[in-house]
């Protein structure tokens, strides 16, 4: 996998220090010198501001032009890791090519490119249309006119602005053909592939991370490893599904981590972290928070399969998110907001932690010693509160951890003592060459313990869960190194 083994960061362009890309490469190579290995830049597409953060492109193969210009991408490139977004499943609905289907129906030369109804459930019955996983509670087809007078339902997996892309058709394959090999022109090292389980649909099934699914990825995967390129699959599901998965491709999140951490210091029980550690992929992504909520399906049962935490263990770590949000959460949650998904809580990791600057510490610890490349996203790197006046101006329940950051008030959150202490933290990661080692772990007597060797150099997290309290250990070239991590948070 074409990628250094440190700390990435996660962020929008313009939403941490305000600024485009020239400005952020500056930020990366100043203030935040030596820091991260690595950055995931959210989408940048044109439009960065559409009705889903970017995730709607018009023109995803064009920078949005309030952002730069494909070459201050190449630029930044060219010093870190960077990983882009590959929005594999749909389009905007105002994209050029579905304004041309609208215009020109089934004459369009992109007619092909884009899923209706009948593409699938041509001549089935009603019944096969309950089977279909819904990730969100709006309709999975969208009624389009045509301007000869047609009505055409469109699948819309998640909202009617996004059109769903035959991925299957020649044109699909050259759609997401045109894309690789712009990032492949413009240094990006590794693609994430958006709502990929969502990209292959059959009637008779839940359209969701079928077989064929599983080869679709494999096959884009493929792909992009000519052109020198890793994947990163994005994928919400059950545990073993993302076991599956990173079988056949080069990585994958561990979406389950986030929900266990939480539980592990809720509960000061680690017994369902541990399980997890001990069949978890390695190759994969960690991240505590992202663009997205907090992921629970990750953890939850499945079609008669145990989960990672059983009902009531979830409906503890829900409610106490909620709790430790002073109600928040619940706010931006489910029903409450729109345009979010069912599986997810939507709060800032370090407000599901009541903004207990150990336990946050601690998680961030927890994640960086796991197995696994870590990213931070930049909410959770500057230990951001939920921002509810975006949440009340947008109502979009995921913009309560997508703040908007100046850079005056990212300067002031950096002498933050809980950011400073991550940011060592950080240092410590990147620094520390047994992470590139073996991973043992052991939970006895409730002090849970992650270490990672490399010939005689070892690191070494040992958490005591009944006090909340953490120290790590680190020899390096004979040199004995001991942090703890409340002597960290000044």
């Amino acid at each position: 996998m074409p990628a250094t083994n440190g700390v990435q960061l996660i962020t929008y362009v313009d939403r941490m220090g305000g600024g485009n890309l020239q400005d952020l490469q500056h930020l990366l190579l100043n203030d935040l010198s030596d820091l991260f290995t690595g950055v995931h830049l959210l989408p940048f597409y044109y439009p960065i501001d559409g009705e889903d953060a970017g995730f709607d492109p018009i023109d995803h193969t064009g920078v949005d032009n309030r952002l730069g210009k494909w070459s201050d991408i190449g630029a930044l490139g060219s010093h870190v890791d960077l990983m882009a977004d590959m929005i594999v499943n749909h389009m905007s609905a105002k994209s050029h090519a579905f304004q041309d289907v609208l215009e020109n129906a089934q004459q369009s030369q992109y007619w092909p490119l884009f899923l209706q109804r009948e593409s699938v459930f041509a001549n089935r019955p009603d019944s096969d249309l309950d089977k279909v996983f819904r990730p969100r509670p709006t309709p999975f087809f969208t009624d389009y006119r045509l301007k000869n007078g047609q009505s055409i339902p469109f699948w819309t997996t998640f909202t009617s602005n996004q059109i769903d892309i035959n991925v299957e058709s020649e044109q699909g394959k050259a759609y997401l053909d045109s894309i690789l090999a712009v990032f492949a022109k413009n240094n990006i090292k590794l693609i994430r592939l958006d709502a990929a389980g969502y990209a292959i649909k059959r009637a008779g099934s839940n359209c969701f991370m079928l077989e064929e699914t599983f080869s679709f990825i494999q096959a884009l995967s493929e792909r992009a490893k000519v052109l020198g390129m890793a994947c990163l699959v994005e994928i919400h599901s059950h545990y073993e599904t993302q076991i599956e998965i990173a079988k056949r491709c080069d990585a994958v999140y561990d979406f389950a981590l986030p929900p266990l951490v939480l539980h592990t210091l809720f509960s000061r029980d680690a017994t369902a972290l541990t399980h997890w550690l001990n069949i978890a992929p390695r190759n994969c992504f960690t991240v505590l928070d992202t663009h997205d909520g907090i992921g629970i399906v990750d953890v939850g049962a499945s079609e008669g399969k145990a989960g990672l935490l059983n009902e009531v263990q979830i409906n503890q770590l829900v409610e106490t998110i909620h709790l430790n949000s002073s109600g928040e959460s619940l706010k931006a949650t489910g029903a409450s907001a729109s345009n979010v998904d069912l599986y997810q809580v939507n709060c800032t990791f370090y407000d599901a932690l009541k903004q207990n600057d150990m336990a946050y510490l601690i998680a961030r610890a927890i994640q960086f010693f796991s197995p696994g490349i870590p990213q931070v996203y930049y909410a959770g790197f500057l230990a951001k509160e939920n921002d509810m006046t975006l949440l009340n101006k947008t109502n979009v329940g995921r913009d309560i951890n997508r703040p908007y950051i100046s850079l005056d008030e990212l300067k002031t959150d950096l002498n933050k003592p809980v950011v400073k202490a991550l940011t060592q933290l950080i240092r410590i990661r990147n620094n520390t060459s047994a992470f590139d080692g073996e991973f043992t772990h052991a939970h006895t007597d409730n002090v849970l313990t992650l270490r990672w060797e490399l010939g005689a150099n070892h690191a070494e997290l040992n958490i005591e869960l009944d006090k909340l309290e953490a120290k790590i250990n680190i020899v390096e070239h004979d040199v004995n190194r001991d942090y703890d991590l409340a002597s960290l948070i000044k």
